[in-house]
C-alpha cells in the first residue's frame, strides 16, 4: 500500500496522507494517450544530438488513472518508457455519476488546475493533459480552469494532485464520526 499526498498546504504539519491501494495493472484494461513529446538538443563536435521526452497518461475509464515521463534518444523509446512509468503510478480516483464529488484545486510548481463538478450532458471542458487525465479516469461531465504555468509537466501533475484530494461523502462521514446526512445537509 502506498501513501498519497492528500493536500498541499503551506503548513507542512497539517498536510494529510491517505492510503491508495496499488492496483494490479494486468487486471485493468488500460488505454493510453500521449500528452506531450518534446525534443532537446545538445551541441556536440559533429553537430546537434537530439533527445526526446514524452508524457503519457493511462487509464481504464473506470476510476483508475496514472501518468509517466520517459526520456530516450528516439520518440518511440521515450513513449514506451513513459507508458511503463504511467502503469506503475496508477491510482484510484473517486468518480460519482460521471463527475467528481466536489470542487478541488490542484497545485504543482507554478501550475494550478481547478476542477469543478458539472451537470450531466456538459461534457469534459478541459484541454491538453488535464483532458486526457479526466477522460481516462472515466469523468464525463466536468469544468476545469488551468491557471499559472501552462507547462504540460506541471499541469498534468497538478491535475493528478487535485484528483487525489477527492473524497466522497461516506469517507468524510467516517473520518469525522458523523452520519452521511449530516455531511450533506450540514
Amino acid at each position: 500500500m502506498a501513501l498519497a499526498k492528500a493536500g498541499s498546504t503551506s503548513n507542512l504539519n497539517s498536510t494529510e496522507y491517505f492510503p491508495v491501494a496499488k492496483q494490479k495493472v494486468s487486471d485493468l484494461n488500460l488505454k493510453d494517450k500521449i500528452v506531450y513529446v518534446g525534443r532537446t538538443a545538445k551541441v556536440v563536435k559533429g553537430g546537434r544530438r537530439f533527445n526526446f521526452s514524452a508524457i503519457v497518461v493511462v487509464g481504464d475509464e473506470n476510476g483508475h488513472v496514472g501518468y509517466g515521463l520517459g526520456k530516450a534518444g528516439e520518440v518511440s523509446d521515450a513513449v514506451t518508457k513513459a507508458t511503463e512509468a504511467a502503469k506503475k503510478s496508477v491510482v484510484k480516483v473517486r468518480v460519482q455519476n460521471g463527475t467528481i464529488p466536489h470542487e478541488v484545486l490542484g497545485k504543482f510548481g507554478a501550475a494550478k488546475v481547478l476542477i469543478r463538478p458539472a451537470t450531466p450532458g456538459t461534457g469534459v471542458i478541459a484541454a491538453g493533459g488535464v483532458r486526457a487525465i479526466l477522460e481516462l479516469a472515466g469523468v464525463h461531465d466536468v469544468l476545469t480552469k488551468s491557471q499559472g504555468s501552462s507547462n504540460p509537466h506541471n499541469t498534468v501533475k497538478a491535475a493528478m494532485q487535485a484528483l487525489m484530494q477527492l473524497e466522497d461523502a461516506a469517507s468524510v462521514a467516517a473520518r469525522r464520526g458523523i452520519s452521511v446526512d449530516k455531511v450533506l445537509k450540514g
